[in-house]
């Protein structure tokens, strides 16, 4: 992007008002015409095309989700509020969003294994993990507030091509990936609440139509939206709520494992279910996401008290957004550490026994050892479970769970697939054509494993895709350090010392453990021959590209020594017009005040920049 200095140099602030998303710049000054009217008109003109850039070079009505509105922060300062609650509901919706990737369907399958195989003893790994997640996020969102850009489209002015187009495509797997895990989430709801009556490959195939259906709701306005994905996330907490307090877990071994990190007597699934956790709840296309969504506020990046006030409750809300979604899964896990832990097959064939679903139980709860092995659960055992021990109300309030589970994170991931497509490639495709190809290529997969395969193959599947989304993670991560601790993009909200050991030794151990896990999946399949020779070259390659970005954000973190390579100058840094924190653009709402011949005309929004001349003469 070319630097915008001499554009700042022209044009000065105007009182904060409502308008659209592009607006004026930050650092304004005035400026006089030379040649009257006609220099306004150039100026006019030159300001009209760099408004529509500001952000990205698409046009403001190609934008995703925030792009015909704004949500306006009410202004409380006359009133000396220290706290305003009406800020919090202003700033209320982005963390919500983002939330319910913590809770799609590969989560609360998670959760159900976790419980079963170690009771309450890993909960706190679930608590830490979701802090974990919320201090990334915080990051994430502090880009997009303080800069007006995405992570995407920060990676595309501060990458290379080649690096850039090998992020973009890592990032459409996680994306495919997730994709995948909430088709297989919410053709099991289907099968369960339509009682069989619609088959897996239907439930599949109807999920295609369904989410054309959602994302038509966006065209009501911005808050109708998120006022959806809000409803979808209490349905969640009522039905896993509801199973929570018809189960009845023991709450003295819930709060103990919650708070004591500690696991007695645990063998290696045990491990690998607390990693698993770790992979399931930090999900690497989210931080794309959060970056994006907290652009739909209007925050005046001209003054740093608004930025820093908008990052102070982005940030609170992203903390109740994240508590809500822990509690959510904290029910889940009970239960099935209640309801699961040690339990054999036969055990649970017992208790369904002159059950409705007992048939439907016996193909599910079998194995070669005469139904004595302990339960492997899934998401379809899990309903049965639930239907034969509490009753067919609480399979079909499961079913009706898992359903808003998985069609929230399916809206979700079109969005973030939305964002990365508009920042890495600086392209927009309309949004039905971005859900038909991510949809298509989630489904065809997904489809044959319905139509052909076990209902256990869906499982298996579920922990490929987690561990394919655990490779993914140092390519959000790593760039979301990087940008937020250098200072020429962050300014004077650049990471402290502390930030940057804290977020860099955190995303070492998470990384370190989603490898973990993946290598043990790996070793899982029982790879051999031309196979496992294509796996090490990837392997390899895989880990010669991530020291690439360490580099980056070592550079960006302001390493002189790296700087100031010319390796590293050629191959690595941006050119000397990408972005940075004196050049931003504030992507304010306001008036643009332009100062032309001593006749100031204000505009309200850059739609109406282009009629100044007109005014002018």
């Amino acid at each position: 992007m070319a630097s915008n200095e001499g554009y700042h140099n022209k044009i000065e602030p105007g009182a904060a008002g409502a308008g659209d998303e592009q607006a004026s710049g930050s650092g304004y000054n005035s400026a006089r015409g030379s040649n009257g009217s006609a220099a306004a008109a150039g100026n006019s003109r030159q300001l009209h095309q760099q408004v529509l850039d500001e952000n990205t070079y698409l046009k403001p009505s190609k934008q995703a989700y925030f792009s015909d509105e704004k949500v306006l922060i009410p202004d409380d300062e006359r009133l000396n509020i220290g706290f305003s609650f009406r800020k919090l509901w202003a700033f209320t919706g982005p963390g919500f969003l983002m939330s319910i990737a913590y809770l799609d369907p590969g989560n609360i399958e998670s959760d159900m294994q976790s419980g079963a195989a170690a009771r309450y003893q890993i909960l706190w790994v679930l608590l830490w993990a979701t802090v974990l997640g919320l201090l990334m996020q915080r990051l994430a969102a502090r880009l997009g507030v303080v800069t007006g850009l995405h992570l995407a489209e920060m990676c595309y002015r501060q990458y290379k091509r080649v690096p850039r187009w090998i992020l973009w495509i890592m990032i459409e797997i996680a994306i495919i990936g997730s994709d995948m895990q909430e088709v297989i989430g919410t053709a099991i709801a289907i099968y369960l609440l339509s009682n069989k009556v619609v088959p897996l490959w239907g439930g599949v195939l109807i999920t295609i139509v369904d989410t054309f259906t959602f994302l038509f709701l966006d065209k009501y306005g911005l808050r109708k939206l998120e006022f959806l994905f809000g409803f979808l996330i209490t349905v969640m907490a009522i039905t896993f709520g509801y199973e929570y307090i018809v189960s009845e877990p023991n709450q003295g071994e819930l709060l103990e494992g919650m708070f004591v990190p500690w696991c007695k007597d645990c063998n290696s699934d045990v491990l690998l279910q607390a990693v698993g956790i770790v992979g399931a709840v930090i999900m690497p296309h989210n931080l794309y996401l959060h970056s994006a969504l907290v652009k739909s506020r209007d925050v005046d990046r001209r003054q740093p008290k608004k930025v820093s006030e908008a990052n102070f409750y982005f940030f609170i809300e992203a903390s109740v957004a994240l508590f809500v979604s822990f509690i959510i899964n904290l029910f889940v896990m009970a239960v099935f550490a209640h309801g699961m832990y040690g339990k054999t097959n036969q055990d649970v064939l017992d208790v369904c026994e002159n059950k409705p679903m007992y048939e439907d139980a016996r193909l599910a709860f079998k194995d070669s050892h005469n139904n004595t092995d302990i339960i492997s659960p899934d998401l379809y055992k899990g309903g049965l479970f639930l239907g034969c021990t509490f009753g067919a109300a609480a399979m079909y309030i499961w079913g009706v769970g898992i359903l808003a589970a998985g069609q929230s994170s399916t809206m979700t991931g079109t969005y973030a697939g939305q964002f990365s497509m508009e920042g890495f490639l600086n392209l927009q495709w309309p949004r039905w054509c971005r859900v038909l190809v991510t949809r298509c290529i989630a489904i065809v997969p997904t489809f044959c494993l319905a139509m052909f395969s076990k209902m256990e193959d869906l499982t298996s599947m579920n922990d490929i895709l987690n561990a394919v989304m655990s490779l993914q993670l140092p390519f959000a991560a790593i760039p979301t350090i990087a940008f937020t601790s250098s200072a020429a993009i962050m300014g004077e909200f650049v990471n402290g010392i502390g930030n940057k050991i804290a977020s860099i030794l955190l995303t070492i151990v998470v990384i370190g453990v989603n490898l973990y896990f993946v290598v043990v999946q790996v070793e899982t399949l029982e790879i051999k021959g031309g196979m496992l020779a294509l796996v090490c070259i990837f392997a390899i390659l895989y880990l010669l590209f991530v020291l690439y970005l360490v580099i980056h954000m070592a550079a960006c973190m302001g390493n002189k020594r790296l700087i100031n390579s010319r390796w590293v100058q050629r191959f690595v840094l941006p050119s000397q017009n990408s972005f940075s924190i004196k050049n931003a653009n504030s992507t304010y709402a306001s008036d643009v005040t332009l100062v032309v011949d001593d006749k100031t005309i204000t505009t309200t929004t850059a739609k109406t920049v282009d009629t100044i001349s007109d005014k002018v003469a």
